[in-house]
């Protein structure tokens, strides 16, 4: 009977010693991955594992988009280009296909398009053309 007791000890010891273990072992929950860095008025965000840039481009100290902004793919491919004066859209943008190959283009003023804007196929044959004028000035 003794023996019987000692047996049953040892093993409800044995699995509490297991079940710390696991606990020890568990995987932690680890902090979200921090994709956006700002220095400079420079900002850059990146795609998961902080390997490629996503979008970048200055901001104003209001934080308002600023100058060139770029857009790329996962590949590190530029795919847009916009200019912004303060937080809208002013001077030329550019937009591609994957391929690197331009799929639109045109010019904002104030946020608006103006001008004549392009649209591409994927083998750069031109599809449209519009143009949306400019303002009057008063």
């Amino acid at each position: 009977m003794k023996i019987l007791y000692y047996l049953i000890a040892g093993m409800l010891l044995l699995s509490c010693g297991q079940e710390e273990q696991e606990k020890v072992n568990e995987v932690k929950p680890t902090e979200p991955e921090e994709l956006v860095e700002i220095s400079n008025n420079i900002y850059r965000e990146y795609y998961p594992g902080k390997k490629q840039v996503k979008f970048e481009g200055m901001q104003d100290d209001d934080k308002q988009r600023h100058g060139k902004w770029s857009f790329y793919n996962e590949k590190g491919i530029e795919i847009t280009v916009t200019y912004y004066d303060h937080g809208k859209k002013h001077g030329h943008s550019i937009v591609k296909y994957p391929n690197g190959v331009v799929y639109y283009y045109g010019e904002y003023q104030n946020d608006k398009m103006v001008g004549v804007w392009k649209t591409f196929d994927e083998n750069g044959k031109l599809i449209t053309e519009k143009d949306y004028g400019y303002p009057t000035k008063n």
